[in-house]
């Protein structure tokens, strides 16, 4: 019951108006979705979206960004600069108002931008907010100006800094992102290459550089052949089955672009994009190209028979194995699910994308039967594989080792009912699993040793991979259920973490078990659920005190620091793990399992283009890409066993 103190105080003084851009500050979630590393990037991505929005408007071909060493970021464009004169409304510069006010933005109306990213009006001044520092330099009118903000408030006037010539235009917006809101982050390279890299992609005829000083490293973007370049980037390390089938159409103002290609994988790579902006979540146009693709495979399949009348249609799941598709909607008034941007919501898009999409590949398979025979027998060998897989789930199940109430023998379950708090440690070998099951708390911390690898699934169909007794048992021990009849809901533990060996075995075990969750159980990565445990490389002992290092440059300091006040070579005891088994339940206990201590990195995707990549070239069947990513990172290994 409540208190009548509490009643007595809810008046208009507990009311409180947040000024300017304060609301920003106490809830970033609710602009840049949150104060994580995702985040911290979507600051940088908000700026250049303001550039790319100059170029879709005809007036920028050239972009530049930079992270300074400092962990500043420079965004700059050639287009026409953000307006500096007076606001009729507010009385102050435009730049400033758009700088520092919600909702003040030149792409309302339509009459600046025909099609824009940055629809809301929040983006700019939302990472002005959350700045440090921000300065903006405008180039316009043949002057250049300035202004600068600390947290989001102006601390000088818009004034005049030079001259230029009159046709020089351009924005730069330099800023320095807050630490007492991103804490313990920072930019990533990887990251920002791929995102400015889609971006060149979806822009044609854009010029990207991009500088990060903190590494003395530059990449440059430029993509003439846009989405078709994209698809061919994509699919690069597999072996296609056709030419890239590409489709570009104005329907009432919304262009549309899609670029697809089969090729002999047995995944699905589609990415979808509005107004530049990589929707993660789908929407209206991803599922548009979808539904096209599916009815028009199937309306060829059966009007030249190579679909009997006693089959059934092909599945959605069916002619999506080995496609990889781009498609891009460039709309005048794009309706997206939140300010981040992750899904398209327009109703219209979809029957405009199923149209562009259905008459350019109908039009392909007519004009190319061999292609169309090659892409048709692909969708029927998934189908039966499908069929296969769909056979082996009832037959495991009738095993009991799918879907029922038996668990796997060797899962030492945790007593805890309470999803939020449990743990399941994936543990490579029955020697490593004794030592954790020993080890763990058995409240809410879960043990499944595996023996040995788990099938490559990169190379292998879903069915293949349900005989796979060590899948078998992760699939049950998780709870999801796994293809068609994969549930999120029915997760059995709020955190999955592999414990491999530090060595070449435990990283081949730990990549295997990556591509598996990557492939067939995204979802449990999205959702932030799946952990890589660190244990330590070394045990360092001097005078009956140990410390733990988990890399050699950790075990150095602690040697350097043990010599400096006086410890000789000969007093101290350095052990090198070679595998988890090697330790004994305490110190597993200590070092890698106690949630007190333990080091635990959170496996996300960030980029699922560059994910799907990578898991291509390490475990798909093409041996060439391989050889030249280990070439070419191979000075970059730690660790290494030899």
């Amino acid at each position: 019951m409540a208190t009548q103190q509490a009643v007595q105080t809810y008046d208009a003084s507990a009311i409180q108006v947040l000024e300017g851009l304060e609301a920003v500050r106490r809830r970033p979630g609710m602009y840049v979705g949150g104060t994580d590393v995702r985040a911290l990037h979507h600051l940088v991505y908000e700026v250049v979206d303001n550039a790319i929005d100059e170029a879709l408007a005809g007036a920028c071909d050239r972009i530049e960004v930079i992270v300074h060493k400092d962990r500043s970021v420079t965004v700059e464009d050639n287009g026409r600069g953000i307006p500096v004169d007076i606001h009729p409304q507010t009385g102050r510069p435009a730049l400033e108002v758009v700088m520092t006010t919600l909702h003040a933005g030149a792409k309302f109306g339509g009459k600046s931008y025909k099609v824009s990213g940055g629809l809301h009006g929040v983006g700019v001044s939302a990472v002005n907010a959350l700045s440090e520092w921000c300065e903006v330099v405008v180039k316009r009118g043949g002057k250049i100006y300035r202004q600068r903000y600390e947290r989001g408030r102006p601390v000088t006037p818009v004034e005049v800094i030079g001259r230029t010539k009159p046709n020089d235009t351009g924005t730069r917006v330099t800023f320095k992102y807050d630490p007492t809101i991103f804490k313990n982050v920072d930019f990533k390279y990887e990251v920002l290459v791929q995102r400015l890299r889609e971006m060149a992609f979806v822009t044609r005829g854009v010029w990207i550089r991009f500088v990060d000083e903190r590494l003395d490293r530059e990449m440059n973007f430029y993509f003439e052949g846009g989405i078709k370049a994209f698809v061919r980037y994509l699919n690069r390390n597999r072996k296609p089955l056709h030419p890239v089938v590409y489709a570009h159409k104005v329907i009432d103002d919304v262009e549309v672009e899609v670029a697809l290609q089969y090729t002999d994988a047995f995944t699905e790579s589609v990415y979808a994009f509005a107004n530049t902006i990589h929707t993660v979540d789908g929407g209206t146009h991803l599922t548009g190209l979808r539904t096209a693709i599916t009815r028009t495979l199937n309306d060829y399949a059966r009007k030249y028979g190579l679909l009997k009348e006693n089959e059934p249609n092909l599945s959605g799941e069916d002619t999506r194995e080995g496609l990889t598709a781009i498609v891009s909607v460039k709309h005048p008034d794009p309706q997206f699910e939140s300010q981040t941007k992750v899904k398209l919501m327009n109703p219209e898009v979809q029957t405009y994308v199923q149209q562009v999409t259905a008459e350019a590949l109908g039009e392909f398979l007519e004009q190319n039967p061999q292609y169309a025979k090659a892409i048709l027998q692909k969708c029927l060998l998934s189908a039966r594989a499908r069929a296969a897989a769909r056979k082996a789930r009832e037959l495991v199940i009738r095993k009991s080792a799918l879907e029922s109430t038996s668990l796997p023998g060797r899962l030492a379950d945790c007593s805890s009912r309470n999803r939020e708090d449990t743990e399941l440690f994936i543990v490579e070998g029955i020697s490593a699993g004794g030592s954790a099951k020993q080890a763990r708390d058995r409240h809410f911390q879960a043990v499944l040793p595996l023996r040995g690898k788990i099938l490559n699934v990169e190379k292998a169909r879903l069915d293949k991979a349900l005989h796979n007794k060590e899948i078998q048992a992760l699939i049950t021990a998780l709870g999801t259920g796994i293809g068609e009849d994969f549930d999120i809901s029915k997760l059995r533990y709020n955190r999955i973490i592999i414990m491999a060996d530090a060595d070449v075995d435990g990283s081949h075990i730990r990549t295997l078990l990556l591509t598996f969750f990557f492939r067939y159980m995204p979802k449990i990565i999205e959702e932030g659920h799946l952990y890589i445990a660190q244990p330590p490389l070394y045990r360092i002992e001097h005078k009956k005190k140990v410390w733990y290092a988990y890399s050699d440059e950790e075990k150095d300091r602690i040697l350097a620091r043990l010599t400096k006040n006086g410890a000789s070579e000969s007093q101290i005891r350095v052990q090198r793990y070679k595998g988890l088994g090697e330790m004994n339940p305490q110190q597993l206990w200590e070092t890698t399992m106690d949630p007190e201590r333990r080091t635990l990195i959170q496996v996300t995707l960030e980029d699922a283009a560059e994910a799907d990549r990578i898991f291509t070239v390490l475990m798909g069947p093409e041996v060439p890409p391989r050889r030249q990513f280990i070439q070419r990172h191979a000075r970059e290994v730690r660790n290494l066993d030899i």
